[in-house]
């Protein structure tokens, strides 16, 4: 699925939400618009489907979609509730394994019809025969199946090696019934299947797809070339394909499909493989309906298989002989919205081929932008479906990100063509073999295209930044987990989060700097030349790499690839490192939240074999390992009396954070002041990112953080400035007005500072705004820049905000309330409104009355959970226990008792991060007053 997104940034937007009292006046129109469209109905927990049910799949880009609930209904067949039937292999998560899928002959009939779509629910039919090989004798088959009616079931055998003929025997089928909990379909038989034997299973079934609810089958209803219409389409991962067809719905359960798609004549219809052929089909009221044959797909799982209906123009080009469409709405191809995706699509492709010397095996490549798409994006195997918003060049998208974002995902979804797709993890415990890789990926291929962009910094802005202000020793989870770990299937659905995108991608990036591209290059076309068209798990990985290893003699490792790498997939958190310069000794320790004394001995025994790359003076030196806890090296010492320096991981492409004794971050500060420009930007970012949150983790002091600002008057990469702002003018400060204190130092002493970036860009902006079109990295920052600079009162930037929001004003399609109900691919998550208002000191009162008066359609709509975020939103500035008492009680009523429970939980972990804050606070104003 799709990776980490960057938000995309307006300039005009951002700058124009600036101004605090034009601000102050949207917040409360939203919070009442918010009021008056919270009264559609949503669904509450208590509807929702049962547990063990396929939940929505986290989205790594934002919060989870909204549910629609399955209808109750009774199945044709038997439904065993689980408390009533005998133990059986249908109690565990996995099939057991006495049959394997070859071959499944899919037909699938949605009854979409143009101007019928205004039911919630869409009935859809289905033909199924599965040809399988018994391994073990077995009367007994299972077969994934959830919201599904099995109509009849039959099984033919054992087959011949040759044609069919209608000689084929049958094996009775005495019984059918559901283990809805396990979400299987049990076929008791009258007779045994034989080992080695071939079987054909034919399944009828019948299902319903929802309207939005964006998992299995679904449809969406959207507006084009100005009239109401609605398209299907499907998301089989990780584990919707068995609400849309009975299957082995594992990811090592490979099979060949042919598919078969019934469809009113209007429609087009697609799925992963080319169109074979074209019918007619009466249905028993006399209409006609379509009936649309594709090729025979490789060896591929269910999660992979995709279609799409949908009324859609597409604009296609041919990249060495395989043609690529993108289809849209029409209004967005005859606009030439995506006409930038078509563009790049093809030469990423080549360029992966390339790379790994292993070809696309698929004759074609459909890529379809849905309206709106929870997942952002989905790599099925020739059928890649998007999110419109992220794959369609918008008018206003000139000065934005959202070339780069374009880049980045397609690139994504383009690299899990190979990992993923052509080979597939055994189990979803090793998930971040595809989505870690295909995040790296990301890089390799926009900085292939575009060699102005710097990797080193763009890595650290979209992933590595993230992921280490989340992991940890002691909550987070590893990367790679133990299959035994997995109980019910929901936990799959856990794993599409922040460690698997990014901390994936970032050992991969380890990984392939302690040893070489080459090398590294190596060892991938090695390990996916093996296991083309079939599964692997993270030893097949190491293994292949190992092997690479063992053939050279000029990279040398201190253990083998697996004893290296399994420490850093099998364990939660990363190390710090940390030097001391005048020794040259150099410890590790895991990385805590808020460390405390002897919690090392106390919960974390394991250490990490971690690879040093470091420079002295600004020259690389060689690698090191440090493969204990504590380790000296002789030529990392500095004296007291030079300008000797040194910085440990090169590039930050080590997963870890370092510290250093006072003389090594005396040295550092020291040589900011001298000469900034002689440490390379990635470190300068590096400094000040590993300072702040070491300091805020009680590793060093807050003023040794702070002592690394005082150069700034002489930084001019605005990456290096926005690291400094999100660490010193936090949310929290922003919103506080209790923070008086503060202020005024903070501003007098970033506003001197702050005015030369500033003055670089407004000028840019003012004259040139295009220019920055190409500058991802200012783009991602600028933002950061606008709002500290108006809230320090810089009046250059108020009145650059006025002119902005003037000019943007003067555009009627750029009414801002608009956004909050526009059914575009903008449209914004309501809930989010609330929280947006409730940050703000007086919005917090204006969101607790609203919720007072409306908490039960709030509640409806958005579920309860969303009360629990809002809670810990207003209740953010709490520092005593009364205060949480007094907040408990105000929303008493409004939650469940474990929700309570949940709810004071979080709020003593706000009360006691405040005092901390404060403290902190304290000694900040004391060195401002010092320094300013």
């Amino acid at each position: 699925m799709g990776p980490t997104s960057s938000s995309g940034f307006y300039v005009s937007r951002a700058v124009a939400l600036l101004l605090a009292a034009l601000a102050a006046a949207l917040l409360l129109a939203l919070a009442v618009l918010a009021a008056l469209y919270g009264r559609c109905a949503r669904v509450p927990p208590s509807q929702l489907p049962p547990r063990g049910a396929p939940g929505p799949a986290p989205s790594p880009r934002g919060p989870l979609p909204s549910w629609q609930p399955r209808p109750t209904r009774e199945p044709a067949v038997t439904a065993t509730p689980g408390k009533w039937r005998p133990p059986g292999p249908w109690d565990q998560l996995r099939l057991p394994p006495w049959l394997v899928p070859l071959h499944y002959e899919l037909e699938l009939w949605p009854r979409l019809r143009p101007n019928e779509f205004s039911s919630p629910t869409l009935s859809f039919t289905g033909r199924l025969n599965i040809t399988v090989r018994c391994t073990v004798a077995t009367a007994r088959l299972l077969l994934h199946s959830v919201f599904l009616d099995c109509e009849s079931a039959e099984v033919r055998g054992p087959l011949s090696s040759g044609p069919r003929d209608g000689t084929v025997g049958r094996v009775p089928v005495d019984d059918v019934w559901f283990a809805s909990d396990m979400q299987y379909v049990v076929l008791e038989l009258g007779g045994t299947l034989q080992p080695g034997s071939r079987y054909e299973l034919q399944l009828r079934f019948s299902g319903l797809a929802y309207q939005d609810l964006r998992e299995g089958l679904f449809f969406s209803v959207y507006t084009d070339q100005g009239e109401r219409r609605a398209l299907l389409a499907s998301q089989m991962e990780p584990t919707f394909a068995r609400s849309v067809f009975p299957c082995f719905d594992e990811p090592a359960l490979k099979a060949t499909f042919n598919i078969t798609i019934i469809h009113h004549p209007s429609y087009v219809a697609l799925s992963n493989m080319p169109r074979l052929g074209r019918s007619e089909k009466r249905d028993v009221n006399g209409s006609i309906w379509t009936v649309t044959t594709f090729s025979t797909t490789p060896h591929m799982p269910t999660y992979l298989v995709a279609l799409a209906i949908c009324d859609y123009d597409h604009i296609n080009r041919t990249e060495r002989g395989q043609e690529i469409r993108i289809w849209a709405r029409k209004d967005a191809i005859a606009n030439g919205n995506a006409d930038f995706a078509l563009n790049i699509t093809g030469p990423i492709f080549s360029f992966l081929e390339e790379l790994f010397n292993i070809s696309y095996p698929l004759p074609k490549t459909d890529i379809i932008a849905l309206p709106t798409f929870d997942n952002s994006a989905m790599e099925n195997w020739g059928l890649l479906i998007f999110d419109e918003s992220l794959l369609l060049m918008q008018p206003n998208d000139q000065v934005t990100d959202k070339k780069a974002v374009i880049y980045f995902i397609l690139s994504h979804e383009i690299g899990h063509q190979w990992f993923g797709n052509l080979v597939t993890m055994n189990w979803w415990n090793d998930i971040w073999l595809k989505e870690g890789f295909a995040s790296y990926f990301e890089f390799g291929v926009i900085n292939y295209f575009n060699p102005q962009f710097r990797r080193n910094e763009i890595f650290f802005s979209n992933i590595l930044h993230h992921v280490l202000s989340e992991d940890h020793a002691l909550v987070s989870r590893a990367v790679s987990l133990k299959v035994e770990n997995f109980t019910e299937t929901s936990e799959i659905n856990e794993l599409f989060d922040l460690f698997t995108y990014n901390k994936g991608a970032s050992l991969v990036r380890m990984l392939s700097s302690f040893l070489n591209e080459n090398l590294f290059i190596s060892a991938l076309k090695s390990y996916l030349k093996t296991f083309s068209y079939s599964n692997a798990e993270q030893d097949d990985l190491w293994r292949h790499f190992q092997m690479v290893v063992d053939s050279q003699s000029k990279i040398l490792l201190p253990a083998p690839v697996k004893s290296i790498m399994d420490r850093w997939t099998h364990q939660s958190g990363f190390p710090v490192i940390t030097l001391n310069v005048s020794t040259g000794a150099m410890k590790q320790e895991p990385f805590y939240l808020g460390k405390v004394k002897n919690q090392t001995l106390l919960t974390h025994n394991d250490t990490w074999i971690v690879p040093i790359l470091w420079i002295k003076n600004g020259i690389t030196q060689s690698l090191v390992w440090l493969d204990k806890s504590s380790k000296t090296f002789p030529e990392m010492q500095i004296s007291d009396s030079d300008h000797d320096w040194v910085i440990l991981n090169l590039n930050m492409t080590g997963y870890y954070r370092v510290n250093y004794d006072k003389l090594g971050w005396k040295k550092l500060k020291q040589q900011l002041e001298k000469d900034p420009k002689a440490i390379p930007v990635i470190h300068r970012l590096q400094l000040i990112d590993d300072a702040f949150s070491l300091s805020k983790n009680n590793y060093i002091e807050i003023e040794t953080a702070l002592d690394l600002t005082k150069y700034l008057a002489e930084e001019d990469e605005i990456i290096v400035w926005y690291a400094v702002l999100v660490n010193l003018v936090t949310k929290d400060l922003v919103f506080d007005v209790n923070n008086y204190d503060m202020y005024p130092l903070l501003k007098k002493y970033l506003l001197k500072r702050l005015i030369s970036v500033w003055n670089m860009y407004s000028t840019v902006i003012r004259e040139n705004v295009t220019a920055l079109q190409d500058d991802y990295l200012a783009l991602v920052a600028l933002e950061k820049l606008f709002e500290t600079a108006c809230w320090l009162g810089l009046e250059d930037c108020l009145q650059l905000s006025r002119e902005l929001f003037k000019n943007w004003t003067n555009h009627p399609e750029n009414e801002y309330l608009e956004y909050a109900i526009m059914a575009g691919p903008f449209t914004f998550n309501e809930t989010n409104i609330m929280e947006v208002v409730a940050e703000s000191e007086v919005g917090r009162y204006i969101v607790k009355d609203f919720l007072v008066n409306n908490w039960q359609a709030v509640s409806v709509r958005y579920g309860t959970q969303s009360l629990v975020t809002l809670m810990c939103v207003i209740g953010r500035t709490i520092n005593t226990d009364l205060q949480i008492t007094e907040l408990q009680q105000f929303f008493g009523n409004m939650l469940e008792e474990h929700q309570r429970l949940t709810v004071h939980a979080k709020l003593q972990t706000i009360k006691n991060k405040n005092l901390e804050n404060r403290k902190r606070n304290a000694r900040m104003i004391a060195w401002l007053r010092k320094n300013t």
